[in-house]
């Protein structure tokens, strides 16, 4: 898993490539800049725009020099600022500078006093580097007029590997007046924790990792809570099928779903149950739910509540594997006396639990205490919100998932757009699949079903929630490109996940890792 770092540890991997590489701190800040470059030069290949880069004290400066001459060397029309009011650099934008006004670049304007901005115009390029990813203050004066004089401008903004102004990680106490607005950051090796969060979207903008090559043993050794999900971590999760295997081999999964008016949530979790490669499924739903499950999924074993509208009571569990409950239950008392029951006798099978039945914990949030450790929770903001408190921002509800996960033993998968999937050593799994189509009435119902077979077909819970939140988003993935973002249904994700499956095995032939293997060779 690619591991994301956060800021106070970035200046020690980078120290510890020059030592151990070895290279020098310049000619680490020229790979950057040259990696930079190529990149740009494939978004902007027109070379008749102005690009305007704004350089800072530091070494982000040091970059958007070396980034300014050799973009004038490839016949860029470049125009440079460095704001160096302190007129003091660091060694590496000292030297920067030199070799930028020894060479072809005329256009270059170090600003000490008083500083006249260019008239910027909507086909201009700006160039980001006036702050890196140590700023741990808000931006003031000079910098912070600046700031804002470019996100008022309609120029296209670029940042070096972090919107100058953004935090690393918590922004709680930042000033968002004072923070770039970037339409593309090209950020280097790794992203920042903070390009992940929803409150920092129109910062970060659309953003892309670039290599430059910092020591493999520093990114090995460097301990991180934070990793992304990518398409090479998951086909060494998925266990093998062999042939001589039945449909008992794969587990048996029980969902209790389903309400007055909410059928449709059940049919949503069960479908995508089976696709998940479950070999049996019973569906404990409602009495008036009988027709529309045993026409909508024929696969699936219905067992009767006794009640018409609601689930009420709870069937045998002893020859279920795993369990899922929530989607359209409702949270009536007789569905929340059920649940609790369920929880208090369920014992050391595994449990998923969202929609209904989060807000069942959210109404009586003492039921939080009593979950089975390897429970996996499944909330979007709002529900988590409802049973943990109120968070400020998406930084401090991780914090407070990751504090939960630890405490109760359990797994908190938090839907958004980049799920973090928060498991009880701390550790918090971004994901990088998905898109905004998904947010659509039953994507989440869908999620539960995955997630249900696979803790049935034997998977750990933490490598359940990994592979099941990848699984879900790259379904998504495929039904938009195949019907678009505005038009997917939840329907459509759970027919993509067989094409799903087909592209997350074949990726690769390594043999199945445990999730722990895999922490060993990434974390």
């Amino acid at each position: 898993m690619k591991k994301i770092f956060e800021a106070s540890q970035i200046k020690g991997i980078d120290r510890y490539t020059v030592e151990n590489e070895p290279i020098a701190s310049i000619d680490l800040v020229e790979r950057a800049a040259t990696v930079f470059v190529n990149e740009f030069c494939r978004h902007f290949t027109f070379h008749q725009n102005r690009i305007c880069i704004f350089a800072g004290q530091g070494n982000n400066g040091a970059d958007a020099l070396a980034i300014s001459r050799i973009l004038t060397e490839k016949s860029y029309n470049v125009y440079t600022y460095l704001i160096n009011p302190a007129n003091m650099l660091s060694p590496d934008c000292e030297e920067n500078k030199r070799r930028i006004k020894e060479g072809e670049n005329k256009q270059f304007t170090e600003i000490i006093k008083e500083f006249v901005p260019p008239s910027l115009t909507k086909s201009d390029i700006i160039i980001d580097g006036l702050f890196g990813s140590g700023l741990n203050r808000p931006l003031e004066g000079g910098y912070a007029e600046i700031v804002k004089y470019i996100n008022n401008s309609k120029s296209t903004v670029v940042s070096i590997d972090i919107p100058s102004g953004l935090f690393g990680e918590d922004n709680r106490e930042n000033n968002p007046e004072h923070i770039i607005q970037a339409d593309l950051t090209l950020t280097f090796e790794f992203p920042k924790l903070s390009f992940l969060f929803p409150e920092n979207a129109a910062y970060a903008g659309e953003w892309k990792i670039l290599p430059i090559g910092l020591h493999p043993d520093a990114l090995k050794n460097t301990k991180s809570y934070y990793g992304l999900i990518t398409e090479e971590d998951i086909p060494s999760l998925i266990r093998p099928r062999h042939r001589f295997t039945h449909k008992g081999d794969y587990g048996h999964a029980l969902l209790l779903v389903g309400g007055k008016g909410k059928m449709g949530a059940a049919v949503l979790a069960a479908n995508s149950c089976l696709r998940s490669g479950v070999g049996l499924l019973t569906t404990h739903i409602p009495g008036r739910g009988e027709n529309i499950m045993q026409i909508s999924v024929p696969e699936s074993i219905v067992s009767l509540d006794t009640n018409s509208d609601y689930i009420s009571m709870l069937p045998d569990l002893s020859k279920y594997n795993a369990v899922g409950i929530g989607p359209g239950t409702g949270t009536e008392n007789i569905t929340a006396d059920a649940f609790e029951t369920l929880i208090q006798t369920i014992g050391n099978k595994p449990l998923v639990i969202d929609a209904d039945a989060l807000n069942i914990i959210a109404q009586k949030t003492e039921l939080l205490k009593l979950l089975p450790a390897g429970t996996i929770l499944t909330p979007h903001s709002g529900e988590f919100d409802r049973i943990a408190g109120a968070s400020e921002c998406e930084y401090e509800r991780i914090q407070k998932a990751r504090e939960i996960a630890n405490e109760q033993k359990i797994c908190i998968v938090l839907k958004g757009a980049y799920t973090a999937v928060c498991i009880p050593s701390g550790k918090v799994f971004f994901n990088t699949t998905g898109n905004s189509g998904m947010a659509t009435a039953g994507s989440g119902d869908v999620l539960t079903g995955i997630l249900s077979g696979l803790l049935a077909q034997g998977y750990s819970f933490e490598a359940a929630a990994v592979i099941g939140v990848y699984m879900h988003g790259l379904a998504g993935n495929l039904a938009a490109k195949s019907l678009s973002q505005e038009s997917m249904l939840a329907g459509d994700i759970v027919k993509m996940l067989g094409k799903a499956f087909l592209q997350m095995v074949e990726y690769t032939g390594e043999k199945f890792l445990s999730l722990n293997d895999a922490y060993s060779s990434g974390f």
